[in-house]
């Protein structure tokens, strides 16, 4: 018994290390495939070839490329990685604990512009191009600020059909931009994700005809616009339209040289786009993990990099602070938890947080005051998150790591 007492410290320095968790549903996902991509057809609504189409999505369809800036701002690792904590169903619980339960792809958490955490599951990597889903509505919105600063638009309070004819007498057309940032033109839309709803027409016939077609499909006010949030992601396709109109040029062409390079990027971004030559607008951006990071990193910032304002301050925090909308559109107005700004989610509470969300778990999350941002990229079961324990998980991390460095 004693020599056993001796060598057992020995032999466990000589046996090989314990493998890391296996990331959930890892077979459901493809890995035996080595996570295959999709089509176009089966791309979004196939489990099987999420994670590789998540991560790939530039390779199954057209796009417009945003290249890397020439000189990338630096991104550094904190010397020290900080040990995260937080409460979730009545456990004290670790960053590991999240990714063991969670259909994470990547995490990345950044404070001063440092680098604290980053990790990647599904045997993806830094290199790997992450689809935005829904968090481009928040890009595009940025690109109304710039257009808006650049005097490009005149006011928000124009109508759409101001500046894109070809929508006049429609609802759309006939709303002002700034109730269309806020998904208030009161049309009909529904969109549930199960490729029966109008979000599926629509994207049917916008790849059938275009942009504009789609559009004009529907024209059935049910609510006076400004009056409500009702989200819609045709209202951003409407933006996308716009800002085509008044910029002379795509949207990836005219952010490149305007928020992308400014911002320090370190790689290419790409967009899809669709055969009328306009971006998806409300979905299908594509970047690395450290990309979004630097975009959390420039709004943490309220819109600068290097001294230089990028994203106009007064745009950027109309567009984030739940105090400077409506009643109708804060939070726990606006939906049960978030508020809604110009194509943002500002969550409750005092202090200005917000978040760019989208389908299947994408979200980057912001806190400006304490500089802290955190970006999740993932694959989960369900298009809407708050159908399984995911969204209530990434909330209770996102409040445990506020709560480490200042408090709610």
């Amino acid at each position: 018994m004693r020599r056993l007492l001796i060598l057992a410290p020995l032999l466990a320095l000589l046996a090989p290390p314990l493998p890391g968790h296996a990331a959930p549903d890892e077979e459901l996902l493809g890995k035996s495939a080595g996570y295959p991509l999709g089509t176009p057809q089966t791309w979004f609504f196939g489990e099987h070839v999420r994670v590789g189409s998540f991560s790939h999505l530039d390779q199954i369809l057209p796009h417009h490329t945003l290249k890397r800036s020439a000189t990338p701002l630096p991104l550094p690792k904190a010397a020290n990685a900080p040990d995260i904590s937080y409460r979730f169903e009545e456990k004290d619980n670790s960053l590991d604990d999240f990714l063991a339960r969670q259909r994470v792809t990547g995490f990345l958490l950044v404070k001063d512009g440092q680098i604290l955490a980053e990790r990647y599951q599904y045997d993806r990597t830094a290199q790997n191009r992450f689809v935005s889903h829904s968090m481009a509505k928040s890009i595009v919105s940025l690109a109304v600020g710039i257009a808006l600063a650049e005097k490009k638009i005149a006011s928000l309070d124009d109508t759409v059909a101001k500046y894109v004819p070809k929508l006049a007498g429609n609802a759309y057309g006939e709303t002002t931009i700034r109730n269309i940032l806020r998904m208030a033109s009161g049309v009909a839309f529904n969109e549930v994700y199960d490729g029966k709803d109008d979000v599926s027409r629509f994207v049917r016939l916008r790849v059938a005809y275009d942009s504009i077609t789609a559009l004009r499909e529907f024209n059935t006010r049910e609510a006076e616009q400004g009056t409500r949030f009702h989200y819609a992601s045709s209202e951003t396709v409407v933006l996308t339209l716009l800002l085509q109109a008044v910029t002379g040029t795509t949207l990836s062409e005219y952010l490149t040289p305007r928020l992308w390079q400014p911002m320090g990027a370190e790689a290419d971004a790409t967009w899809i786009k669709h055969p009328d030559g306009t971006e998806e607008g409300m979905g299908a951006f594509n970047a690395t993990l450290r990309y979004y990071g630097r975009l959390g990193v420039l709004l943490a910032n309220d819109g600068a990099v290097g001294g230089k304002q990028v994203v106009p301050t007064e745009y950027l925090l109309e567009a984030t602070d739940w105090h400077r909308q409506p009643d109708a559109f804060r939070p726990q107005r606006a939906t049960p938890y978030f508020g809604y700004g110009y194509q943002f989610w500002p969550f409750p509470g005092e202090k200005r947080r917000f978040a760019l969300l989208g389908v299947y778990g994408q979200s980057i999350f912001v806190d400006p005051a304490q500089k802290l941002v955190m970006v999740v990229t993932a694959a989960t079961k369900n298009a809407n998150v708050v159908k399984e324990s995911y969204a209530r998980e990434r909330g209770a991390l996102w409040r445990g790591i506020v709560e480490k460095y200042g408090g709610w």
